[in-house]
């Protein structure tokens, strides 16, 4: 289906307040600017903000973009044969192939991650998002695999993949801020995940194998 010209309007609208927040961020620090100064220069008003961005934070990490249940819906949509730990590991893959926007592998994001580390709501958020991502893992695989409530697999099992996970962010936030090249970052992640893939062994990739 098409979008309609009402859809593409509130698109467009959520991505300029969105660009000139960051914008304004960056140049000036997250918490010295105000949700007024976003609103004035993305032309629109700060109700208008609010219908499309509920907290500051979210200017910065939209809800959209930054899910508590990505690693859960990475999971739920493997195919038959994968493990959970494969999927995330494939998906990940994929994405540093493609250079995806949402690992950071764009030219400019260096100046980006570093207001988001300059500013404490930010890497709280962040790190409570990480954690989110885990329990929700957690929750699905003991759903799927039946476990009872003292079965340590589900946790064990979603930390690991939580902590590779976050492990590729991390990496990625230091090497743009030093300055690393988007395409040459992406080859060394890559390797980076080769290891992960040697390091986690044979049990974590045959847990909650997707029958056909």
């Amino acid at each position: 289906m098409s979008e309609g010209l009402r859809e593409r309007k509130k698109r467009q609208t959520r991505q300029r307040i969105h660009q000139e927040a960051n914008r304004l961020f960056v140049e000036r620090g997250f918490d010295r600017v105000t949700i007024a100064e976003v609103a004035e220069a993305a032309e629109v008003s700060v109700n208008t903000l609010y219908n499309y961005f509920e907290a500051k934070e979210d200017l910065v990490l939209p809800p959209d973009q930054a899910s508590a249940d990505r690693l859960a819906e990475i999971v739920r949509e493997r195919a038959p044969g994968d493990s959970p730990a494969r999927a995330v590991l494939t998906r990940l893959r994929s994405e540093l192939e493609r250079r995806d926007r949402k690992l950071g592998l764009t030219e400019g994001f260096g100046p980006v991650f570093e207001m988001m580390r300059a500013a404490p709501t930010l890497t709280a958020r962040l790190e409570s998002l990480g954690q989110q991502m885990t329990d929700a893992l957690a929750e699905l695989l003991a759903e799927e695999t039946g476990a009872g409530p003292r079965d340590p697999m589900p946790r064990a099992v979603a930390s690991q993949i939580g902590w590779f996970h976050s492990l590729v962010y991390a990496e990625i936030g230091k090497r743009v801020v030093a300055g690393q090249a988007p395409g040459s970052l992406a080859k060394d992640i890559l390797e980076l995940l080769d290891s992960v893939e040697e390091l986690l062994g044979e049990r974590a990739f045959t847990y909650a194998v997707r029958k056909g």
